[in-house]
Protein backbone atom coordinates (compact mmCIF):
# COMPACT_ATOMS: atom_id res chain seq x y z
CA UNK A 1 0.00 0.00 0.00
CA UNK A 2 1.91 3.43 -0.91
CA UNK A 3 0.96 6.37 0.65
CA UNK A 4 -0.95 8.22 -1.98
CA UNK A 5 -3.34 4.85 -3.46
CA UNK A 6 -6.75 6.15 -4.50
CA UNK A 7 -5.51 10.01 -4.30
CA UNK A 8 -5.09 12.10 -7.86
CA UNK A 9 -4.33 15.22 -8.73
CA UNK A 10 -2.09 17.46 -10.93
CA UNK A 11 0.98 18.77 -11.37
CA UNK A 12 1.39 21.85 -13.45
CA UNK A 13 5.11 23.51 -14.17
CA UNK A 14 7.15 20.58 -15.26
CA UNK A 15 10.11 21.60 -17.47
CA UNK A 16 11.87 18.27 -17.63
CA UNK A 17 13.45 15.53 -15.72
CA UNK A 18 15.67 17.92 -13.99
CA UNK A 19 12.25 19.85 -12.70
CA UNK A 20 11.57 20.09 -8.92
CA UNK A 21 7.96 19.51 -9.40
CA UNK A 22 9.12 16.31 -11.45
CA UNK A 23 10.81 14.80 -8.53
CA UNK A 24 7.66 15.84 -6.36
CA UNK A 25 5.69 13.60 -8.90
CA UNK A 26 8.03 10.50 -9.29
CA UNK A 27 7.06 9.95 -5.27
CA UNK A 28 3.43 10.35 -5.92
CA UNK A 29 3.62 8.16 -8.35
CA UNK A 30 5.96 5.59 -7.34
CA UNK A 31 3.39 6.25 -3.94
CA UNK A 32 0.18 5.01 -6.11
CA UNK A 33 -0.85 8.45 -7.14
CA UNK A 34 -2.41 9.63 -10.37
CA UNK A 35 -1.65 12.64 -11.83
CA UNK A 36 -2.65 14.85 -14.27
CA UNK A 37 -0.19 17.48 -15.61
CA UNK A 38 0.66 20.62 -17.56
CA UNK A 39 3.34 21.69 -19.42
CA UNK A 40 4.47 24.99 -20.82
CA UNK A 41 2.34 25.68 -24.62
CA UNK A 42 4.69 25.23 -27.64
CA UNK A 43 4.91 28.10 -30.44
CA UNK A 44 2.67 27.56 -33.36
CA UNK A 45 5.98 27.75 -35.42
CA UNK A 46 7.74 24.92 -33.27
CA UNK A 47 6.66 21.40 -35.37
CA UNK A 48 8.76 19.38 -32.91
CA UNK A 49 6.68 20.32 -29.66
CA UNK A 50 9.56 20.73 -28.14
CA UNK A 51 8.44 21.44 -24.43
CA UNK A 52 5.36 18.82 -25.03
CA UNK A 53 8.16 16.26 -25.95
CA UNK A 54 10.36 17.00 -22.69
CA UNK A 55 7.54 16.27 -20.62
CA UNK A 56 6.00 13.63 -22.22
CA UNK A 57 8.99 11.43 -22.40
CA UNK A 58 9.17 11.45 -18.94
CA UNK A 59 4.73 10.64 -18.23
CA UNK A 60 4.47 8.48 -21.17
CA UNK A 61 6.05 5.30 -19.37
CA UNK A 62 3.46 6.27 -15.94
CA UNK A 63 0.67 4.21 -16.19
CA UNK A 64 -0.97 7.14 -13.71
CA UNK A 65 -0.08 9.55 -15.60
CA UNK A 66 -3.71 10.42 -16.85
CA UNK A 67 -3.11 13.13 -19.25
CA UNK A 68 -0.42 15.78 -20.46
CA UNK A 69 -2.04 19.52 -21.43
CA UNK A 70 -0.67 22.68 -22.56
CA UNK A 71 -1.51 25.26 -19.66
CA UNK A 72 -0.44 29.72 -20.21
CA UNK A 73 -0.96 30.85 -16.55
CA UNK A 74 -1.34 34.13 -17.98
CA UNK A 75 -5.08 32.85 -19.71
CA UNK A 76 -8.11 31.98 -17.55
CA UNK A 77 -9.00 30.57 -19.97
CA UNK A 78 -6.39 27.47 -20.28
CA UNK A 79 -6.02 27.54 -16.66
CA UNK A 80 -9.66 26.97 -16.40
CA UNK A 81 -9.72 24.10 -18.85
CA UNK A 82 -6.96 22.42 -17.52
CA UNK A 83 -9.08 22.53 -13.98
CA UNK A 84 -11.80 21.32 -16.08
CA UNK A 85 -9.93 18.08 -17.38
CA UNK A 86 -9.29 17.13 -14.17
CA UNK A 87 -13.08 17.48 -13.26
CA UNK A 88 -13.41 14.74 -16.08
CA UNK A 89 -10.84 12.66 -15.41
CA UNK A 90 -10.98 12.40 -11.56
CA UNK A 91 -14.25 14.32 -10.44
CA UNK A 92 -12.04 15.84 -7.36
CA UNK A 93 -8.36 16.35 -6.41
CA UNK A 94 -6.29 15.43 -3.49
CA UNK A 95 -3.38 18.07 -4.34
CA UNK A 96 -1.96 20.30 -6.46
CA UNK A 97 1.43 21.06 -7.24
CA UNK A 98 1.91 25.05 -8.58
CA UNK A 99 5.42 25.22 -10.17
CA UNK A 100 5.84 27.98 -12.35
CA UNK A 101 8.18 30.89 -12.24
CA UNK A 102 8.94 33.47 -15.15
CA UNK A 103 10.63 36.74 -15.32
CA UNK A 104 11.60 38.11 -18.74
CA UNK A 105 15.66 37.75 -19.35
CA UNK A 106 16.42 41.27 -19.44
CA UNK A 107 14.32 42.36 -16.68
CA UNK A 108 15.79 39.18 -14.46
CA UNK A 109 19.39 40.29 -15.11
CA UNK A 110 19.96 44.01 -14.59
CA UNK A 111 19.04 45.62 -11.06
CA UNK A 112 15.60 44.99 -9.33
CA UNK A 113 15.11 48.89 -9.55
CA UNK A 114 15.72 48.99 -13.27
CA UNK A 115 12.70 46.12 -14.16
CA UNK A 116 10.27 47.70 -16.56
CA UNK A 117 6.94 48.16 -15.66
CA UNK A 118 5.39 45.67 -18.57
CA UNK A 119 8.56 43.18 -16.78
CA UNK A 120 7.47 43.48 -13.48
CA UNK A 121 3.97 42.88 -14.51
CA UNK A 122 4.73 39.49 -16.27
CA UNK A 123 6.90 38.34 -13.83
CA UNK A 124 4.14 38.93 -10.85
CA UNK A 125 1.44 37.82 -12.66
CA UNK A 126 3.29 34.47 -14.03
CA UNK A 127 5.37 33.86 -10.98
CA UNK A 128 2.86 34.75 -8.03
CA UNK A 129 -0.59 35.62 -9.08
CA UNK A 130 -1.07 32.37 -11.27
CA UNK A 131 -0.88 30.42 -7.69
CA UNK A 132 -4.18 32.25 -6.48
CA UNK A 133 -6.00 31.87 -10.27
CA UNK A 134 -5.07 28.01 -9.82
CA UNK A 135 -6.30 27.85 -6.77
CA UNK A 136 -9.79 29.55 -7.62
CA UNK A 137 -10.82 27.74 -10.35
CA UNK A 138 -9.65 24.45 -8.80
CA UNK A 139 -11.11 25.31 -5.39
CA UNK A 140 -14.72 23.87 -6.86
CA UNK A 141 -13.28 19.90 -7.23
CA UNK A 142 -11.04 20.08 -4.12
CA UNK A 143 -11.79 17.52 -2.09
CA UNK A 144 -11.29 17.34 1.96
CA UNK A 145 -8.33 17.86 3.13
CA UNK A 146 -6.67 18.72 -0.32
CA UNK A 147 -3.13 19.86 -0.35
CA UNK A 148 -1.44 22.76 -2.54
CA UNK A 149 2.16 23.30 -2.75
CA UNK A 150 4.46 25.73 -4.61
CA UNK A 151 7.66 26.18 -5.03
CA UNK A 152 9.90 29.41 -3.52
CA UNK A 153 13.35 30.42 -2.60
CA UNK A 154 15.04 31.99 0.03
CA UNK A 155 15.76 35.11 -2.37
CA UNK A 156 12.17 36.09 -1.12
CA UNK A 157 13.03 36.31 2.59
CA UNK A 158 16.50 37.53 2.10
CA UNK A 159 18.39 39.88 -0.70
CA UNK A 160 20.54 37.01 -2.86
CA UNK A 161 22.02 39.12 -5.52
CA UNK A 162 21.51 38.19 -8.99
CA UNK A 163 17.73 36.84 -7.86
CA UNK A 164 16.76 40.10 -8.38
CA UNK A 165 12.88 40.80 -9.63
CA UNK A 166 12.48 36.89 -8.86
CA UNK A 167 13.10 37.62 -5.69
CA UNK A 168 10.20 40.25 -5.23
CA UNK A 169 7.88 37.35 -6.88
CA UNK A 170 8.83 34.89 -4.02
CA UNK A 171 8.16 37.43 -1.93
CA UNK A 172 4.69 38.11 -2.99
CA UNK A 173 3.89 33.98 -3.33
CA UNK A 174 4.90 33.86 0.18
CA UNK A 175 2.37 36.06 1.15
CA UNK A 176 -0.25 34.21 -1.29
CA UNK A 177 0.77 30.68 0.48
CA UNK A 178 -0.40 32.52 3.78
CA UNK A 179 -3.08 34.15 2.27
CA UNK A 180 -4.85 31.67 0.14
CA UNK A 181 -3.98 29.11 3.25
CA UNK A 182 -6.88 31.33 5.53
CA UNK A 183 -8.94 31.31 2.72
CA UNK A 184 -8.75 27.37 2.17
CA UNK A 185 -8.76 26.96 5.60
CA UNK A 186 -12.47 26.22 6.71
CA UNK A 187 -13.02 23.64 3.98
CA UNK A 188 -9.96 21.30 5.44
CA UNK A 189 -7.62 22.37 2.52
CA UNK A 190 -3.70 23.20 3.17
CA UNK A 191 -1.54 25.47 1.04
CA UNK A 192 2.35 25.44 1.55
CA UNK A 193 5.44 25.66 -0.17
CA UNK A 194 8.59 24.09 -0.41
CA UNK A 195 11.78 26.54 -0.57
CA UNK A 196 14.81 24.40 -1.65
CA UNK A 197 18.33 25.29 -1.97
CA UNK A 198 20.05 25.52 -5.21
CA UNK A 199 19.57 22.75 -7.53
CA UNK A 200 20.82 22.39 -11.28
CA UNK A 201 17.24 22.87 -12.68
CA UNK A 202 16.30 25.13 -15.88
CA UNK A 203 15.20 28.16 -13.60
CA UNK A 204 18.34 27.90 -11.35
CA UNK A 205 20.54 27.77 -13.98
CA UNK A 206 19.10 31.00 -15.00
CA UNK A 207 19.57 32.43 -11.48
CA UNK A 208 23.57 31.62 -11.13
CA UNK A 209 23.29 28.14 -9.49
CA UNK A 210 26.59 26.79 -9.67
CA UNK A 211 28.10 29.81 -7.70
CA UNK A 212 25.35 29.21 -5.30
CA UNK A 213 26.31 25.84 -5.22
CA UNK A 214 29.63 26.10 -3.42
CA UNK A 215 28.15 28.88 -1.08
CA UNK A 216 25.80 26.79 0.28
CA UNK A 217 28.25 23.56 0.41
CA UNK A 218 30.02 25.93 3.07
CA UNK A 219 27.79 27.55 4.85
CA UNK A 220 24.97 25.27 5.54
CA UNK A 221 24.67 23.48 8.90
CA UNK A 222 24.90 19.68 6.91
CA UNK A 223 27.69 20.83 5.17
CA UNK A 224 26.77 20.16 1.76
CA UNK A 225 23.86 20.68 -0.81
CA UNK A 226 20.57 19.12 -1.01
CA UNK A 227 19.58 16.68 -3.90
CA UNK A 228 16.04 16.69 -6.26
CA UNK A 229 14.87 13.25 -4.47
CA UNK A 230 15.10 14.83 -0.91
CA UNK A 231 12.94 17.96 -2.04
CA UNK A 232 11.09 15.52 -3.62
CA UNK A 233 10.08 13.31 -0.55
CA UNK A 234 9.27 16.42 1.22
CA UNK A 235 6.95 17.84 -1.31
CA UNK A 236 5.36 14.52 -1.24
CA UNK A 237 5.44 14.73 2.54
CA UNK A 238 3.18 17.91 2.57
CA UNK A 239 0.72 16.35 -0.19
CA UNK A 240 0.23 13.58 1.62
CA UNK A 241 -2.20 12.88 4.72
CA UNK A 242 0.59 12.99 7.04
CA UNK A 243 0.73 16.50 7.31
CA UNK A 244 -3.25 17.46 7.72
CA UNK A 245 -1.94 20.07 10.73
CA UNK A 246 0.46 21.86 8.51
CA UNK A 247 -0.72 24.84 6.33
CA UNK A 248 0.88 27.90 5.43
CA UNK A 249 3.80 27.24 6.17
CA UNK A 250 7.35 27.60 4.32
CA UNK A 251 9.37 24.51 4.38
CA UNK A 252 12.75 25.05 3.95
CA UNK A 253 14.93 22.03 2.31
CA UNK A 254 18.41 23.73 1.61
CA UNK A 255 20.22 21.48 4.48
CA UNK A 256 19.89 24.15 7.17
CA UNK A 257 21.13 26.94 5.38
CA UNK A 258 18.55 29.39 5.78
CA UNK A 259 18.80 29.51 9.90
CA UNK A 260 23.13 31.36 9.42
CA UNK A 261 23.49 34.63 10.67
CA UNK A 262 27.29 34.55 9.95
CA UNK A 263 29.41 32.66 7.15
CA UNK A 264 29.82 29.99 9.58
CA UNK A 265 32.34 27.24 8.62
CA UNK A 266 32.83 29.79 5.36
CA UNK A 267 35.23 32.13 8.19
CA UNK A 268 37.47 29.06 8.06
CA UNK A 269 38.47 28.80 4.69
CA UNK A 270 39.41 33.24 4.55
CA UNK A 271 42.91 33.58 4.93
CA UNK A 272 43.02 35.75 8.08
CA UNK A 273 46.41 38.56 7.70
CA UNK A 274 49.45 38.38 9.07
Amino acid sequence: MGRFDGMKGIVLGVANDHSIAWAIAKEILAEGGAIGFSHLPDRPDDERQRNRRRVSQLTDPEPNAKFLVPMDVSSDEQIAAVIERAREEFGTIDFIVHSIAYAPLEDLKGETTNCSREGFRIAMETSAYSLLAVGRYARKILAPNASVLTLTYFGGEKVVPGYNIMGVCKATLDACVKYMAYDFGPSGVRVNAISAGPLRTLAGRGAGVDEMLGLYERMAPLARNISQEEVGKAGAWLLSRESLGITGEILHVDAGYNIMGSPGRLLELVQKPD
